[in-house]
């Protein structure tokens, strides 16, 4: 008997599946670390005695006191608050920027009482922004006296965020913050400021201590601020 041989037909082509784009994903960017310490710096301190009034108050006293102050009021925000001086000491300007600079996630507050002003009154101040882009990474090599340049913009909102509560807290103290290459300032590779009391030109005391209770507090409720608009990553 022969044998038919059926020729198999080739089967249809396959409908093809139509390829769906996979979702593109934005890149994260990279995570801040969180603001979580202050570095205070009560100014002057040991042989220097910083500016001193006509009845003998010393700026190194009060700057302590003012620290201190500062120190509750952040620790009750829950920051962890490091003092670049316990009590009459001189640690140099490079000592106390190294201080700030040893810690991850820092801010830096130097404090001081001025000669002259308005009592009761207070002032903060931020480094000018020079060459150095704000906000830009730092290059691999940094001079130390330039280290600040590249927070100069977070630094300059951190001063006017405080500036805001000096004027709310101590009534008649300037509306906005100033630039001032202030050289406490200079080699904290952190966002920094000056604040500074009026002033030491008084009979006594009792004043400047009146005022550190609404220092401390719109200092602290600054940070506060500042913390969430850094860590939001709009700075």
């Amino acid at each position: 008997m022969a044998v038919v041989l059926l020729a198999q037909q080739a089967p249809p082509p396959a409908t093809p599946i139509p390829q769906t784009p996979a979702p593109s994903i934005a890149p994260f960017p990279p995570a801040r670390t969180p603001i979580s310490v202050v570095v205070l710096d009560p100014g002057h301190g040991g042989a220097d005695s910083g500016a001193r009034g006509a009845s003998g108050i010393l700026e190194k006293d009060v700057a302590l006191s003012l620290a201190r102050a500062v120190q509750a009021q952040l620790e009750r925000q829950g920051f962890r608050v490091v003092l670049t001086r316990q009590a009459d000491e001189g640690p140099s300007i490079d000592d106390r920027a190294a201080t700030a600079n040893a810690e991850r996630g820092a801010l830096f507050i130097t404090l001081h009482v001025s000669s002259i002003g308005a009592t009761g009154t207070a002032m903060a101040f931020y480094m000018p922004a020079g060459e150095a882009k704000s906000g830009a990474a730092p290059p691999p090599l940094v001079r130390w006296q330039d280290a600040q340049q590249s927070y100069a913009a977070q630094s300059r909102k951190l001063a006017e965020l405080i500036q805001v509560q000096l004027g709310q807290k101590l009534r008649g103290s300037a509306e906005v913050p100033q630039a001032v290459a202030v050289r406490q300032l200079r080699s904290v590779t952190a966002p920094a400021v000056a604040v500074e009391l009026s002033s030491v030109a008084l009979p006594d005391r009792k004043p400047l201590d009146a005022a550190a209770p609404g220092l401390a507090e719109a200092v602290a409720r600054a940070v506060a601020a500042f913390k969430v608009v850094y860590e939001a990553g709009a700075l």
